[in-house]
């Protein structure tokens, strides 16, 4: 969980090449993002290499607009994700 606004293009790339490279070691992920400049919540789910991700209902006035990522899969702790992932928060440095 990490609150904060994603840079979209950031995201989109970590994703890919994180599935690109590692998607073997993937066995399942999910989520649910806070895009900037969106007003709807994003989920996405993926099992390997695939990848499906959408934008969902939008966030409530009173829900905290935060990020929740969950991965199952092998060698995980190599692929640093929290920090890769934070490099997509906007703001941050890749």
């Amino acid at each position: 969980v990490e609150s904060g606004e994603l840079d979209g293009e950031k995201l989109n790339a970590w994703l890919g090449e994180l599935l690109r490279d590692r998607g073997p070691d993937i066995f399942r992920m999910k989520g649910i993002l806070n895009i900037a400049g969106e007003d709807n919540r994003f989920v996405f789910q993926g099992v390997h290499m695939l990848f499906d991700g959408r934008p969902d209902r939008p966030w409530k006035s009173n829900e905290s607009r935060k990020n929740e990522l969950v991965f199952i899969g092998r060698h995980l702790e190599q692929m640093n994700l929290a920090e890769r992932f934070r490099a997509c928060l906007v703001g941050q440095r890749s």
